[in-house]
């Protein structure tokens, strides 16, 4: 049997999630087939609210409803460490582990030479400004250990061994190849805990 146009557009639109299959898609579909007209009143809205409601801190270009975030409006957190992550949502694993209480900034990438993303499309103009203008002591470096992670972890700390005394590099608890949204708290506060210094 055909699966009608409706429902097979829908099955698409799933389908373009990260690490969503056909199969997955399908049965997000058909639950959504199950709803209430209510429910899907509720899961429209809550999609509409967070493009609406949602965009970049204006200081470390995380996502938030405020500008600027309420971590940078924090004063309660050192902000004179600095923690630099590759996207937005690397913050909150952190945030969540509770092993962190500095502040950060999201470079919206990492370099991939093979993807033409070099140091000039990462959010680095802004990175530069905030070393310049502020007295950071520890520059902590929590890109992805992965090759294109590796590479910028290199990179930033070439580029600011200069200006900043204490350059640490996540420890190892974080598997290679993996991505921070999905590390648990635990190995996370381990990876916190056992950070290294970087030497030039």
């Amino acid at each position: 049997m055909q699966i009608p146009a409706a429902l097979e557009r829908l099955i698409d639109e799933f389908s373009r999630f990260p690490g969503v299959g056909r199969k997955t898609a399908q049965r997000l579909a058909f639950s959504i087939l199950r709803y209430t007209p209510e429910e899907i009143h509720n899961l429209t809205e809550a999609l509409t609210q967070v493009k609406e409601k949602i965009h970049f801190c204006s200081v470390c270009s995380g996502f938030t409803d405020t500008d600027p975030c309420t971590i940078c409006t924090n004063y309660g957190r050192d902000q004179r460490q600095l923690c630099v992550v590759e996207q937005p949502n690397n913050i909150f694993p952190i945030e969540n582990s509770g092993a962190y209480k500095g502040v950060y900034h999201v470079l919206m990438g990492a370099i991939s030479p093979l993807d033409g993303i070099g140091p000039q499309q990462l959010n680095l103009a802004k990175l530069r400004s905030r070393i310049n203008e502020n007295q950071i002591n520890e520059l902590i470096l929590a890109t992805n250990p992965t090759v294109k992670g590796e590479a910028t972890a290199l990179f930033l700390q070439q580029e600011f061994s200069s200006k900043i005394p204490n350059i640490t590099r996540l420890a190892c608890g974080i598997p290679a190849g993996g991505d921070l949204e999905y590390v648990d708290d635990i190995t996370l506060m381990e990876a916190f805990s056992g950070r290294h210094t970087i030497t030039n």
